[in-house]
C-alpha cells in the first residue's frame, strides 16, 4: 500500500510479486538473506508498476506497516486508538504524494535505500532523488499538521 493509491492495485502489485519470487526461486543463490531478496523482488515489482502506469512518473514536480503494538499493560485504549488513527493519518498522506515522491519516499525512508541506490533503481539522478525526498517531507509536513490540527 505504501507504493500504490488503492487496495486493489497494491494487491495486484503482490500477487505479480509472488509470481516473480516463484518464477525465479531457482536463482536464488542462498549468499544474502532470503527476506531480503523477497523484499527487493517486491519493490521492484511495485516501481514496475508505476513505471506501466505513468510515462515518466519520476520526473515530475506535481503534488498530488503500521502495526501498533504495545506491550505495556497500562496504555489505555483509547492511547492505543488514538495512535492508531495518526498512524492511519499519516500513511493516507504518503499515498497522497505524487508517484514520484511516494516512491523516493517509501525507498529513502523504509526501505532505507541510499540516494545513489534510488537514483539506479528509478533511472533518475540523485539530485533529483534528493529533491523529491525534500519535496515529500515537505508536502507530507503540510498535510499531517493539517490533519492533526483537525482531531486535537
Amino acid at each position: 500500500m505504501r507504493y500504490t493509491q488503492d487496495r486493489d492495485t497494491a494487491e495486484e502489485v503482490l500477487q505479480q510479486g509472488f509470481i516473480k519470487i516463484f518464477d525465479k526461486l531457482d536463482a536464488f543463490d542462498f549468499k544474502g538473506s532470503f527476506e531480503g531478496w523477497i523484499r527487493r523482488i517486491m519493490v521492484n515489482t511495485a516501481i514496475d508498476s508505476i513505471r506501466k502506469s505513468k510515462k515518466k512518473p519520476f520526473l515530475t514536480d506535481n503534488d498530488e506497516d503500521f502495526q501498533l503494538e504495545s506491550t505495556d499493560p497500562l496504555v489505555e485504549k483509547e492511547e492505543i486508538e488514538f495512535v492508531g488513527l495518526k498512524a492511519e493519518i499519516a500513511l493516507k498522506a504518503i499515498n497522497q504524494l505524487s508517484p514520484a515522491y511516494r516512491a523516493v519516499f517509501n525507498l529513502f525512508v523504509m526501505e532505507e535505500y541510499t540516494h545513489r541506490e534510488i537514483a539506479e533503481i528509478l533511472g533518475i539522478s540523485e539530485g533529483t532523488s534528493k529533491s523529491n525526498l525534500s519535496k515529500a517531507k515537505i508536502n507530507l509536513q503540510r498535510t499531517l499538521n493539517e490533519e492533526f490540527k483537525k482531531i486535537n
